[in-house]
Order: C-alpha cells, then structure tokens, then sequence
C-alpha cells in the first residue's frame, strides 16, 4: 500500500481557537478537500471510496481503498459543527477517516502556536486577521520540525525550528490565568485528538509532548479553584 505524502504549507490552514492576554492560539488543520486530493494523488481517483453510517446518533465515515486485490477500509467518527450542523459532521467524521489512513497525522506534532496581536487586530475574543502556513518541515520520523505562520500582509508572526519556540510562552505560575489554561489544555486534547465523543467530555489520558509536571499543577489548581468557586 502506497505511502500517503505530507501536506504541503499551501494545503494547511491556521485558524485562531482563543484569544487571551492579547495573544492568540491557533491551531493548524486541513479541509476535506485536501483529503480527496491526496486521496486521488495516492490511489487513484477510481481507487477509494467513501460511505457514512449513523451508528446511536453518531455520524461515522468509512474511506475504502483498493489494494489491487479487494477494499481496505478505516472509519471514524465525526463532531457537529457548530456552523454547519449536519453536513460539518460528515465533513469531520471524512476527515477524522482520512487522519487514520495518514492524511494530515504530522498537524498531531504541532508545537504550541501563540501570536502576540496588535491592538487594533482584536477585540474581546474576536480577531479581525487571518493567519497562514508559509513554511513548514518535517523530520525524519514525519514530525513538524519547521514552522513559519505569516499574516495577510506577509508578515511574520511566528516562528519555530528544531523544537525551539520563538514565538510567545505560555503563562507562568507567577501568573496563574485560569481561562488561559483552561484553553491550553483544550487546545492540547483537541490537537491530540483526545475528545470522548461518547460523553462529549474533555479527557486527560496521555499527552506524551507536553510536560506532564506543568499540566499536573494546571489541572490541580483549575480544580482547586472551581472547588474554591463552589
């Protein structure tokens, strides 16, 4: 079975998941479309397939591809969009599918991305400019090791290399910002593709690329502070 290529900078979006302390999160994604592309390039446009099945009020998609000898098939399940309702869901659950043939997995490797903002560029959470990928590189073991977001007027406004950040820090503990963490740590489940879809809950199982000892103090003081806050 042929190996699916990496995606390019042009084939990756950044869209900004919250804002706070006067920066920005983002989060590196794909659309559909860049599956059915890679999918066509890879196998052939005559050599995959897709289906959707609702299985106890979940939207699943299955990708089938042909190996030369009979259908291969991976499945996943999709989360309504907010915007989209039904059709976000079977959008999601496709490329979920297509994360598990290998489209898209290195955005998992994403470091933390933060932009610091101007002024004029945000008020309360919203953002008033786009962001995007104008390089990227990979390592060996198909891990972003390179990254470069500009705005629309091409300026840089981050930058990473070799696992060094140059871009903003995350808050310290001297200054503890719940709401900050709170998205921090959402931000980190969704990029690890943590999300219980069952009990549509956030779970704090693995996250092997973050530091374990700064998440535990996280997740020890929100609770000390919610039980504080009643």
């Amino acid at each position: 079975m042929k190996e699916i290529r990496l995606l390019k900078a042009e084939e990756i979006s950044a869209k900004v998941k919250t804002v706070y302390n006067g920066s920005a999160l983002l989060l590196l994604y794909k659309d559909a479309r860049v599956d059915m592309t890679l999918l066509d390039e890879t196998f052939g446009a005559m050599n995959w397939k897709r289906s959707h099945k609702e299985v106890k009020g979940n939207l699943f998609c299955t990708i089938g591809v042909w190996d030369g000898e009979k259908w291969v098939e991976k499945e996943d399940v999709g989360i309504e969009s907010m915007t989209e309702g039904e059709k976000g869901e079977a959008s999601d659950s496709f490329k979920r599918a297509g994360t598990n043939w290998g489209i898209g997995r290195e955005l998992y490797t994403s470091p933390k991305i933060m932009v610091k903002l101007d002024p004029a560029e945000y008020k309360d959470k919203k953002v008033f400019v786009s962001f995007y990928v104008s390089e990227i590189g990979y390592s060996e073991s198909r891990e972003i090791a390179k990254l470069t977001i500009i705005d629309g007027n091409g300026r840089v406004r981050f930058q990473w290399d070799s696992g060094q950040a140059k871009g903003n820090l995350p808050p310290t503990e001297d200054a503890f910002d719940l709401e900050a963490y709170r998205a921090d740590v959402e931000a980190m489940l969704n990029a690890c593709d943590l999300i219980d879809n069952d009990k549509k809950a956030l779970t704090l199982k693995g996250l092997p690329k973050y530091d374990k000892k700064l998440l535990d103090s996280v997740v020890a003081r929100i609770k000390e502070l919610e039980k504080s806050n009643g």
